[in-house]
Parts: structure tokens; sequence; C-alpha cells
């Protein structure tokens, strides 16, 4: 069993938007979390290689440490399912397009990874009305937005 507490990002398009690399930042320093990025939901391989490119540099400056890339399938749920059943994860976080433009937020995926049995905070990227969400939705303890 791992010392260190880990948090599994999951994240697509919206892998390296600021604030979820400030909520990273924010884990790593009040919290000592180490952090790996899921990247599911990617058409290919040179599509996820891509976010992680990008994404990983970015991510591991935020953390402190190092942040491992990972691939999934084509469907977000069984490939986080796949993840969290390695029981090497203390949480996940959720970063997400706004709800507008959301296809994971309208496939309800932070509440089916909640019933997963690890707690979920779900970071919304800025839309079109320039604010960026990540709070507590009531009546569902672990879940954030």
């Amino acid at each position: 069993m791992s010392e260190q507490k880990r948090i599994l990002v999951v994240a697509h398009r919206t892998a390296a938007t600021p604030l979820l690399l400030g909520e990273v930042r924010r884990r790593a320093q009040e919290e000592g979390y180490a952090f790996d990025l899921l990247v599911p939901d990617a058409t290919d391989d040179s599509e996820a290689k891509a976010t992680l490119d990008l994404a990983l540099p970015l991510l591991q400056e935020a953390s402190g440490k190092p942040v491992e890339g990972l691939t999934g399938g084509p469907e977000p749920f069984p490939a986080v399912q796949e993840r969290v059943a390695t029981g090497r994860y203390d949480e996940v976080i959720i970063s997400t397009l706004p709800r507008s433009s959301s296809r994971w937020l309208g496939r309800d995926l932070p509440r089916r990874v909640v019933e997963l049995g690890v707690p979920v905070t779900v970071v919304t990227a800025a839309g079109r009305q320039s604010d960026s969400a990540l709070g507590t939705v009531p009546g569902m303890p672990g879940l954030s937005r």
C-alpha cells in the first residue's frame, strides 16, 4: 500500500486549463498528493499523445512531482473504472468543458465515478460566461463541481 495519497486526474481537452492547474497546485502544496493524468475519450493514440505532451509538463510543474500519463479507451467511464479498480487512487478529479458543451457531464460521469467509492472533484473550465466552477454539490459527499 502506498504511503503517498494519489489523485487520478481525468481530462482531455481541459487537461492544461488554469483552473485545473491551480487545483493541482493547491492539493500538492496543502495536502501533499501525487497525481496521474488519464486521457480517455480520444479518437486515436495521436490525439491522446498530443494532450499528454501539452499537459504533463504543466501538471508536473503545478504538482512539483512527476505525473504519470495514462490513456483510456473511447468511453470515459470504463477507463476511469479500470484505473480506480487498481486501488491506487484516493480521489478522482474530473476536468470538463462547461455544462453546455460537456459530453461527460451529459453522461453523468461524476456521479457514476462516485459510485465506485472514491471522492470526486469536478473542475469545469471557463465557458462563454467567463466563470469557472469548482464547488460542492449538495447532497453528494465527496462530489464537487
